[in-house]
């Protein structure tokens, strides 16, 4: 099938067509369907939306399909000037997440499975045209002119280096025993839960997840770690052993607190029936965190925590040995912090944010469980596999608040080292 191909009615699958159509028919069928997604309640209360889909329509029947470039777009779509700056105003690739977001939830309706279909596949802005067949067959052939074939995942994680194995069949056995409570807490999750619609573009993705661990004490993002910290060779917990040094114990590899969330999660994903992968932070690429839903777990260990959470209102941040949760609404203030330079066994109070949307730059559904310190991160995890904590934040939250953007600052109490179950302090969405 070329750039210029057609609609046919092959005996099984989906046609394809993707550039002009051959006939007058089948061109105005196509437009007839975009006037019908348009008109839904999905895309008609934007202007956004319908003015870069119905753009990207017209130019791919017009036989264009190579021109609808991002910068292009960006100024005949939404006036932008012929220079502008397409990392700092990602107004296309936010745009084009979104309707690619839209389109597949009008899909879901069994009342549109008779009509054409029309996609922006992953990796181009060039429309694509699909005829449903009532029999089954292979999936659509895109020119590899247009879209890159993404690369295959796979289920098992990547074969670490020789240094850290010992600490990862440590880990594979703590995530074993976190996959069991995982489970455990799902036989007691109800269908259609508030817990199972925060899931639910994370389930529903097409791509398996990428389950992304901390690994580092302290990401790259925050090279300004105090160096004279090291854990002792021959270590031994003591009541004055700082959140420093109890931190330092996982650097090469990833931290209990981390590993226990991790199993949990993965417990969550096994039992659901969703496929997934897991690669430490460290290991982790930009072409890992595009190729489908990614859950980050930790925080200041993980890098990408810390690239992915972007203009959000809450972030991390550190000051010294003060780290905190930044509010954007009210900068100064630092309620939701922790001293590092404490012995462990005086905290009595870790927090966690918990986020989940979708990232700008790589156009992929991200969720985030990590807090200040481990016993955060533990808290997390349990907030997001027990259904319970999910329906107080529910309870409070606008209308449709499942297909916003979701960001719950969570605190937890510490006593004698053990992290209590959370607590939501403050949920924002948007």
């Amino acid at each position: 099938m070329t750039a210029r191909g057609k609609i046919s009615e092959p005996t099984a699958g989906h046609a394809v067509a993707v550039g002009v159509s051959e006939t007058p028919e089948e061109r105005a069928a196509i437009q007839a369907q975009l006037e019908r997604i348009l008109a839904n309640p999905l895309f008609k209360n934007s202007k956004r939306y319908p003015n870069l889909l119905r753009y990207v329509v017209e130019q791919t029947l017009d036989g264009h399909p190579g021109e609808l470039k991002e910068r292009t777009l960006g100024i005949e779509v939404f006036a932008r000037e012929p220079d502008y700056d397409t990392n700092l105003d990602p107004v296309v690739r936010t745009t084009a997440a979104e309707i690619r977001k839209r389109l597949a939830q009008y899909y879901q309706d069994p009342h549109h499975e008779a009509e054409i279909r029309i996609d922006l596949p992953l990796g181009s802005y060039a429309a694509r045209f699909q005829v449903p067949l009532e029999k089954p067959a292979p999936p659509p052939i895109i020119p590899t002119s247009l879209v890159a074939e993404p690369a295959p995942t796979t289920l098992n994680p990547p074969v670490p280096a020789a240094r850290p194995r010992r600490v990862l069949r440590v880990a594979a056995l703590v995530g074993f025993a976190a996959l069991l409570v995982g489970f455990a807490w799902l036989k007691l999750w109800p269908a259609h839960s508030a817990l199972d619609r925060l899931w639910s573009p994370v389930l529903e993705a097409p791509s398996p997840v990428l389950l992304c661990v901390g690994q580092r004490p302290f990401a790259g993002s925050y090279p300004g770690e105090p160096k004279s910290v090291s854990a002792p060779a021959q270590f031994s917990a003591t009541p004055q052993t700082t959140l420093y040094q109890l931190y330092y114990l996982g650097s090469q590899n990833a931290a209990l607190p981390d590993v226990t969330t991790m199993g949990r999660l993965a417990g969550l994903l096994q039992a659901k029936g969703k496929l997934y992968h897991i690669r430490g932070e460290s290991s982790t690429t930009f072409e890992d965190v595009r190729d489908g839903p990614v859950v980050l777990i930790g925080a200041f260990n993980n890098d990408w925590s810390m690239r992915l959470m972007g203009l959000r209102r809450f972030s991390f941040e550190r000051d010294g040995d003060t780290f905190w949760i930044k509010d954007l609404q009210n900068p100064s203030d630092k309620s939701h912090a922790v001293n590092y330079s404490m012995p462990y066994m005086n905290v009595t109070e870790d927090f966690a944010l918990i986020s989940r949307g979708l990232d700008p730059v790589t156009e992929r559904m991200v969720m985030l469980a990590g807090g200040l310190t481990g016993y955060g991160t533990i808290a997390a995890g349990e907030f997001l596999s027990n259904p319970a904590y999910m329906e107080t934040v529910a309870a409070r939250a606008p209308a449709n608040w499942a297909h916003k953007n979701v960001q719950i600052v969570i605190s937890t109490k510490v006593i004698n080292g053990k992290s209590g179950p959370p607590k939501a302090l403050i949920a924002h969405f948007w």
